[in-house]
């Protein structure tokens, strides 16, 4: 078996120690080669069995060996073009991994809005004399409710957190799962508007499918509580970028806290830069300290289970997107 391990923004670096395991997990006779991106990964490709790390049609097109391929992003809707989607090739992933840091990001971005942190940061020095006003925009997040739109390993993560800040919770999910971590009922997306009309803060945790794609357009902000805040730490295209923005101008949504957005990275001049009642990252809240190791190990345990013909952890339906 020839396996690649491919590093890259969401795998910056692999110790010896964990190319070292996944030597023990391939086993004897097997060929583990560390290559540094897509470019460097081409000349292995044709012999290659399985690959860590992302897929482009180009590195695709090159493995016709390729059995299995373990993703490095959690978001797997790059990988999602006809030809893998029509291949044999299973996907694996971070399902279920990336949940923490991404609602940490979601949840920071949240208060600093209710609790303008965000105006304070922004305004400096000048904040102090702002200290009336500043106070007088100031909510308390206890008691509020926060509709999660997709429960899967981020939503529930959310979930957990908005339940420690005393908040009342609401969930639905493109499957049928379980309840927990403060949700007493996952409804299915056929209650979505129902959601948004119940809650004070939206949080959009599901992944980028052609379901969800532009989920959230003119009509469903206008489905949402006035004053209503926005969190999206997943993927920006689920938000219509211009509806987003006639929502903030005309006063309906109350704030977006985003790590993600339609378009990124956006341009200097864009309309979003001029909201005070948005607070936005550049698509970091991936990044974790554990985050590798984490998917590094079940990379590992996976090998192991792939040896034996047994059934892998994370599996990804390519039909689905997720």
């Amino acid at each position: 078996m020839k396996v690649l391990v491919m590093t890259g923004l969401t795998l910056p670096s692999v110790t010896d120690a964990e190319m070292q395991s996944i030597r023990d997990a391939a086993g004897d006779g097997s060929v583990v080669e560390l290559v540094n991106g897509v470019k460097e990964a081409m000349p292995h490709a044709a012999d290659t069995d399985v690959i860590l790390g992302v897929l482009p049609e180009r590195l695709l097109s090159a493995a016709p060996n390729l059995r299995w391929v373990h993703a490095t992003a959690s978001g797997v809707d790059m990988f999602m073009y006809p030809a893998f989607k029509q291949s044999d090739v299973i996907l694996t992933g971070e399902k279920g991994l990336v949940g923490g840091h991404l609602a940490d990001t979601g949840f920071g971005l949240l208060l600093a809005l209710t609790r303008q942190i965000h105006s304070a940061i922004k305004l400096g020095s000048d904040a102090w004399p702002q200290r009336e006003a500043m106070r007088a925009k100031e909510i308390e997040l206890e008691g509020l409710t926060m509709g999660i739109v997709g429960f899967g390993g981020t939503g529930r993560a959310m979930a957990r957190r908005a339940a420690g800040f005393g908040m009342k919770l609401l969930a639905l999910d493109e499957m049928a799962v379980p309840g927990g971590d403060g949700v007493d009922e996952v409804w299915p997306t056929s209650r979505l508007g129902e959601l948004l009309a119940a809650s004070d803060v939206v949080a959009i945790c599901c992944p980028l499918t052609e379901v969800t794609s532009r989920l959230f357009d003119d009509a469903a902000f206008a489905a949402m509580k006035p004053g209503a805040i926005l969190v999206n730490v997943t993927r920006g295209e689920v938000v219509d970028g211009d509806a987003l923005v006639r929502a903030l101008e005309s006063g309906h949504l109350g704030g977006a806290a985003l790590d993600v957005i339609d378009g990124e990275p956006l341009a200097a001049d864009h309309p979003i830069w001029s909201f005070d009642n948005v607070a936005m990252t550049p698509h970091t809240a991936g990044a974790s300290q554990l985050r590798a190791g984490r998917n590094i190990a079940r990379f590992v345990d996976n090998i192991g289970r792939f040896k034996r013909g047994e059934a892998l952890v994370g599996v990804v339906d390519k039909q689905a997107g997720y």
